[in-house]
């Protein structure tokens, strides 16, 4: 459930701390650095592509690039006289060629009357579509809204706060009568029966397994039927599996939230507990390896999927994110992946370069005074206009948004320090060219402030520019050898593609703020928290006449503008098609809309008020109330599976540390690489070979076994969490005390998997028994090619994951080699030192494919701090 407790909230919009800006984290720093601003406006003067930076082109720092310098033909001179241009004279851009239009005599003939055929329809359509979202206007709020009713829903938008809000929406719920609704299991948008059926099976073997709060007996059921709690344990593993998935049997389906004002059915409630209770317990229970627990919390994170929250673009539209962000915070509810927009953007990197705590001071009235990218007067905005052709200039932008990016932080420095995964997408300044995602995997040193501005570089608001990225020594460059980039709502507002491809997010909230497109959003059938108004919320909006009218012109709009892009006809004003405008997808799983009000276009280019901000925090999270169940659901179970991972792998080293980078390099890695079956199987290999037929081992075996004859494999798997494959020694056979323990029969703690690993690679002996040299403080001596092997030894096929890859290459090389030449030191220097080079080799290579291997399997990895 979202927190719905007062003392969790910052400040509420309206109170008088919430407007005093001396209480905002760092409110008297601009986190300005001069030469970073400087170096950001020489690569925006010069010319494009003709100073890629070093890195770029994979040339060494400081080193001259040399240049081809050659005449357009034999009679012609090197250098030309170039006919200067007049500075701030606008270059026209450049028009379409044959070969992108394949023009004809009948496109040329037919293309303008066309154009303004469709044109004149698209227009009559936009009035007609107008009209009937005015009848259905009128409808609800002259039909429906009256008496107590409307008394209700005006107590329910006051509130400012979620556990107010919550009751004004129970009781409205009461008085519609919804709650009948919420107690019938059956409806038609999810499989009733089936989850009902798995709830009750989750029940039934959660007090199977002893779960205090599921069973009846206690203590007693837990102490006489051991064997009976771990089958329960193994079979509810096997249940979550199968059904903790994404939108499993409909239960994410939104239609179960659009029927009331707050909550779902509670049949759909009560399965949301009993997978929470069920992860709960499987995380705890003694009777799951912790092995098994990591492979399912890894399975279920998979088919579960992460939620994202989307920030749509607006310009000053996109204010109202700020109220929909503050009610997520207060209910604790934050995903941690967020994307945002062009104006969005700029929310979006507020939210993922500061803490929860500095968030919760942010997100206030106050906040307005640091928003001031609008502070020039008119008559700076026209010459400037004339000049560059923009509006705003991009390095004064620059050096303003560096207070909301928390300086020239990185998409990797911010998710180091918050944890928080911010995308921002940028669209290239040439019409062909892909759109990327920045994030701190596409472009982990690319600075996020400028990222943000060219999101926000809207053509004739502010012009391309480039993206920045940080060096090793903390000076900036031009990304990408120097390529413009601008507005990203211009083709991809909310890119869930890109973001499953990286996070694999399943669940959408997207904050749509468009004023072009916040227009056209309408839902037939009601939203998440948000019901049709009349028939007790079972009918149309507007009548089954309003609604069916309402999505033939919608769709019929968007037919003809498909037209006007697939034919070619619109032109490109500014050098954009602004035909992805209106045909890009802009919806989520959940999508919230803060209701915009007239003046909101007067001021869609002016910096708010503090009064005006506080108006827009407020509807902002009004909007995003009715949406915190549905969203609650979705993230706890999401965060259990999370924290199940978290809690069930191998603790790692931070990356930033040294220890972490020869980390990297250690054979510990392949642990990871290799699953406990395969460990498993390597183990019964090694016993099954290591031993002759009567039961003693082979003459010249490396590892020299104490317990009984087994060497077990450096890196299998610990008595504590699981059982060997080959079965576990009883008491009788363990191993008798050393000499060197003081008299203690408790053999020495079992090395780690990392450091079993490493030995095996590295060819030295087990660590795991008390008998051996490393044991008793004696070096080690690593085999030679020199060391005798017995002829039963020779004949015995061995195998790398045996003797280790060292060993073994040393084996296999020594018949290059005359037996005659070796010394009694074990080999000559010549031919140890050529072994020692082709181990060397073998070695990088393994390393090499470990870190490629680390790299990719920790793209999703959360900061180990």
């Amino acid at each position: 459930m979202a927190d719905a407790n007062k003392s969790t909230d910052g400040p509420s919009p309206f109170a008088a701390s919430a407007y005093d800006f001396t209480q905002l984290p760092d409110y008297d720093d601009d986190f300005v650095n001069e030469e970073h601003f400087e170096a950001f406006a020489n690569a925006l003067s010069a010319p494009e592509n003709t100073s890629p930076s070093q890195e770029d082109l994979g040339t060494p720092n400081g080193q001259p690039q040399s240049v081809f310098i050659t005449a357009l033909n034999d009679w012609r001179p090197i250098h030309q006289r170039v006919r200067s241009r007049r500075p701030g004279k606008k270059q026209r851009p450049p028009r379409r060629g044959v070969d992108e239009t394949r023009e004809g005599f009948v496109y040329t003939l037919l293309k303008w009357p066309l154009l303004f055929t469709v044109l004149g329809w698209l227009i009559f359509l936009g009035i007609s579509y107008l009209l009937t979202r005015v009848y259905i206007y009128l409808y609800e709020h002259f039909v429906t809204w009256r008496g107590k009713r409307e008394r209700l829903r005006r107590a329910l938008q006051s509130k400012s706060h979620y556990e107010e809000w919550v009751d004004a929406a129970k009781e409205l719920d009461t008085y519609l009568g919804n709650d009948e609704w919420k107690a019938k299991e059956e409806y038609a948008y999810y499989d009733s029966k089936t989850v009902r059926r798995v709830r009750d099976q989750m029940a039934r073997l959660r007090a199977a397994a002893g779960d205090a709060t599921a069973q009846a007996n206690g203590e007693h059921a837990k102490k006489t039927s051991e064997e009976q709690q771990r089958q329960a344990v193994e079979d509810l593993r096997s249940l979550l599996e199968a059904c903790v998935k994404s939108n499993w049997s409909g239960i994410e389906n939104p239609h179960l939230y659009s029927e009331t004002y707050y909550g779902t059915k509670h049949l759909v409630q009560s399965y949301f507990d009993q997978v929470s209770a069920s992860l709960e317990l499987l995380a705890q229970t003694p009777h799951l390896p912790q092995d098994a627990k990591h492979n399912l919390f890894k399975h279920l994170s998979t088919n579960y999927g992460r939620t994202a929250l989307c920030l749509s673009g607006g310009a000053t539209f996109a204010y109202y994110h700020f109220g929909v962000a503050k009610a997520l915070m207060d209910a604790s509810l934050l995903p941690t992946v967020i994307t945002g927009t062009s104006g969005g953007a700029l929310v979006a990197a507020l939210l993922a370069t500061r803490t929860d705590d500095e968030l919760k001071r942010l997100l206030v009235p106050a906040l307005a005074n640091r928003i001031t990218a609008c502070h020039d007067d008119v008559l700076t905005w026209l010459r400037r206009w004339w000049a560059t052709g923009a509006r705003f200039d991009a390095v004064d932008w620059a050096k303003r948004c560096a207070w909301f990016c928390h300086g020239s932080l990185t998409f990797r420095e911010a998710y180091q320090r918050t944890g928080r995964i911010l995308n921002v997408t940028c669209v290239p300044s040439d019409p062909h060219s892909p759109t990327i995602l920045a994030n701190y995997i596409t472009s982990p040193d690319c600075v996020i402030w400028s990222a943000v501005l060219a999101s926000a570089a809207v053509p004739g608001i502010l012009n391309p520019v480039v993206l920045m990225k940080k060096r090793p020594d903390g000076k900036l460059e031009p990304y990408s050898f120097g390529h413009k980039w601008k507005d990203g709502s211009l083709r991809t507002d909310i890119p869930l593609k890109a973001l499953n491809l990286h996070f694999n997010v399943r669940f959408s909230i997207v904050s749509q703020v468009n004023p072009h497109i916040n227009l056209f959003f309408f839902s037939s059938r009601g939203s998440v928290g948000r019901p049709v108004t009349h028939r007790r919320g079972r009918g149309w909006r507007g009548g089954f006449l309003g609604s069916a009218m309402e999505q033939y012109l919608k769709l019929d709009l968007t037919k003809w503008l498909k037209v006007l892009r697939h034919l070619e006809l619109l032109p490109r004003p500014l050098g954009q098609d602004w035909s992805e405008v209106w045909l890009q997808r802009f919806s989520g799983t959940i999508t919230i809309w803060p209701k915009s009000i007239p003046s909101d276009f007067v001021h869609i280019l002016s910096d708010p008020s503090p009064e005006r901000l506080a108006r827009m925090i407020h509807v902002g999270q009004q909007s995003a109330f009715p949406k915190l169940q549905f969203i609650a659901n979705r993230m706890r179970v999401e965060r259990l599976i999370e924290r199940g991972r978290r809690s069930t792998r191998e603790r790692k080293t931070p990356a930033s540390t040294p220890a972490a980078v020869e980390g990297l390099r250690s054979p510990g890695l392949l642990a990871n690489i290799l699953s406990e079956d395969d460990l498993r199987d390597l183990l019964r290999r090694k016993e099954k070979r290591g031993r002759r037929p009567d039961g003693s081992t082979t003459p010249g075996q490396r590892h020299q076994p104490s317990n009984g004859g087994v060497a077990p494999l450096p890196f299998a798997a610990s008595p504590s969490s699981t059982s060997s494959a080959s079965g576990s020694a009883s008491e009788s056979d363990s191993p008798e005390p050393s000499p060197n323990n003081d008299g203690n029969d408790q053999p020495p703690p079992s090395p780690s998997i990392s450091k079993r690993l490493s030995d095996w690679w590295k060819g030295s002996p087990s660590t795991t028994s008390s008998r051996t040299p490393s044991a008793l403080g004696l070096p080690r001596k690593r085999h030679s090619i020199a060391t005798p092997i017995s002829h039963a030894d020779a004949e015995r096929p061995h195998s790398m994951f045996e003797l280790g890859p060292r060993v073994e290459l040393e084996r296999q090389t020594s018949v290059f080699f005359d037996d005659a030449d070796v010394d009694e030191e074990g080999g000559s220097e010549d031919e140890a030192g050529e072994v020692e080079r082709l181990g060397d080799v073998f070695d990088e290579a393994g390393e090499e494919a470990m870190e490629v291997f680390e790299r990719s399997e920790g793209r999703d990895d959360e900061v180990w701090a």
